[in-house]
């Protein structure tokens, strides 16, 4: 039950001059309550403060973000105006309301939910944009963390919330530091304020619990932790951090189940290290050694695009027993074998694919192409397929590339024969052939 606002309550909103009428309370938190509402005829969410936080120093940063700052994207629950009473001490402000379909990270975590590698990949994908379209507008998160970000489990669509703590990078005038598992170290020693570049650390801890379920810094070292307080924490976060996977120093190394049944010291990332792709390896032991010393030396929000990207073109699928598998390119070229397929031991058979530049889209029953494979410049949306591989009407052991597009795409055969494919026709999957897009040129492989 809410102590703050009962249901019936008519609130004032500042900027639009509209009530806002509160219906029901949905939850509460360290700053606040949050109800369910009506602003005119639109339903939304109301975040009220409590007494200890309605300060003047939060009052301004959110008219700064109500009046100075559009949302970055529609995946941030932003603030729309602020609301406040003559009746009440206090004030809030009201934001786009959840849909029940997203949940939270720590679902995932928890393990209640199950999602696909390419629902988890579509979401970092989608985080790693978001941050840096909000950091392009000069503003950091300041609390990137679980309670931040909900997904849908279908698709990996995401949404930010809490925005209230959004500022303009580096800002000192919000008192909210982050959430001390996902703080970078020199603010947990107190050396910094949170910026970009402590976004950017944090960005990554959340990125490798998705991907790994455990923290990048939690491995062998906790063991001998007898209590987890703030010594500890200042121990492992802050003064000695020391990633799981570091290659140089394997004393924090994560932990197998069979050794620590637990599982806080690593385990799940144990299993889910080696399933993962060497480029996405590559970018989080750059993001846990160099990038844990160096706030200048963190994966940029661009580099995670582009190997979430590569990641996503990357998943396959094992025909013996039809999990998801990584290409991996780099283990192509050392080794000449894809490898054995990590949850059934046999080696799964590779699919056409399509080499897109430095690209490799791999052409499975489910693939499709996006803006962004046919033009850099085109945001990452996943609603408006260009392409997408489909069976012979009449044929189906004939597969093909459908034209989505308005234009017309130009082939080469591998005896160099050139042919249109015109608007809702398909490209034979034949090796060898290449595809004129217009802006770029792909060629088909297997």
């Amino acid at each position: 039950m809410s102590d703050l606002l009962q249901r019936g309550q008519v609130l004032r909103t500042k900027h639009s001059g509209q009530t806002c009428t509160v219906e029901q309370f949905l939850g509460g938190g360290g700053q606040g309550e949050v109800f369910r509402a009506m602003w005119g005829t639109m339903p939304v969410a109301l975040k009220w403060y409590f007494s200890h936080t309605a300060t003047p120093e939060q009052h301004a940063a959110l008219e700064k973000l109500v009046t100075d700052h559009k949302p970055p994207t529609n995946n941030f629950l932003w603030p729309l105006d602020l609301a406040d009473s003559d009746h009440l001490p206090g004030y809030g402000y009201v934001m786009r309301l959840r849909e029940p379909r997203f949940r939270s990270l720590l679902d995932l975590v928890s393990g209640r939910i199950d999602p696909t590698f390419q629902t988890l990949v579509t979401a970092g994908l989608q985080l790693a944009d978001s941050f840096y379209r909000l950091h392009a507008d000069g503003l950091c998160y300041r609390d990137i963390s679980f309670g931040n970000v909900f997904f849908d489990p279908q698709n990996g669509e995401i949404l930010v919330c809490d925005n209230d703590n959004v500022t303009e990078n580096r800002s000192s005038h919000c008192g909210i530091l982050g959430t001390p598992d996902f703080m970078a170290p020199e603010i947990v020693r107190g050396e910094a304020l949170p910026s970009r570049q402590t976004d950017l650390y944090s960005l990554a801890v959340l990125l490798f619990y998705i991907f790994h379920i455990s923290h990048p810094l939690l491995g062998r070292r906790i063991l001998s932790i007898r209590c987890w307080d703030l010594p500890a924490r200042m121990k492992l976060f802050g003064n000695e951090p020391l990633f799981i996977f570091d290659p140089q120093d394997q004393s924090n190394s994560a932990v197998a189940e069979s050794v620590d049944p637990t599982g806080e010291a690593g385990a799940n990332a144990v299993n889910y290290w080696p399933i993962f792709p060497q480029i996405l390896r590559d970018t989080f032991t750059k993001a846990f050694t160099s990038g844990l010393r160096d706030p200048d030396n963190r994966v940029m929000e661009g580099e995670w695009r582009g190997v979430l990207s590569r990641l996503r073109d990357a998943i396959f699928f094992c025909e013996h027993c039809g999990k998801e598998n990584f290409y991996d390119l780099e283990m192509l070229k050392s080794s000449d074998s894809v490898g054995p397929c990590p949850f059934c031991q046999k080696t799964p058979r590779l699919p056409y694919r399509l080499r897109l530049g430095k690209t490799v889209v791999m052409l499975t029953h489910q693939a499709k192409l996006f803006p962004h494979h046919l033009d850099d410049h085109q945001p990452f949306d996943f609603t408006r397929p260009v392409a997408e591989v489909v069976q012979h009407p009449t044929n189906p052991n004939i597969w093909g590339l459908k034209n989505l597009t308005s234009d017309k795409w130009v082939i080469t055969t591998a005896d160099g024969s050139t042919k249109d494919v015109e608007p809702t026709k398909s490209v034979p999957l034949v090796s060898g052939t290449k595809v004129s897009f217009g802006r770029v040129e792909g060629e088909i492989r297997h």
